[in-house]
């Protein structure tokens, strides 16, 4: 499956963006779709992520209640809103496909990743 990331960019602290990540090429519904993020310097963190029917939603414990997944199994498309940003947030985000898998925060377990969308927030 291919994937492509958009919707990054510049945004002051407190301020909303919204990601998405198109799929293409495999039955989208098959795969559990994940968010991660690396910062410079730093390891790929998981940031959140979505079952392949979209029952279930997982989030990294520092975005919880600020950020909310979901996904359209009809448009091939899974968008992370992201509310309350805060300069610590900038990073490069990556969308990740996990073959028949939960969409859980296990980096090792995602088979097809997208190219990434930075995202800045300034204070």
């Amino acid at each position: 499956v291919q994937l492509q990331a958009y919707g990054g960019g510049l945004v002051q602290a407190g301020g909303s963006l919204r990601l998405s990540c198109a799929a293409s090429g495999r039955t989208f519904s098959n795969y559990g779709m994940g968010w991660f993020r690396q910062a410079p310097g730093k390891e790929r963190e998981f940031v959140a992520g979505i079952s392949r029917r979209g029952i279930n939603t997982y989030y990294a414990d520092s975005v919880k209640g600020r950020f909310t997944i979901s996904r359209d199994n009809a448009k091939n498309t899974v968008d992370p809103q992201m509310n309350s940003l805060k300069p610590e947030v900038t990073a490069v985000y990556y969308c990740g496909a996990d073959l028949l898998g939960p969409g859980t925060g296990r980096s090792s377990d995602y088979d097809y990743w997208g190219q990434g969308t930075q995202v800045t927030v300034s204070s």
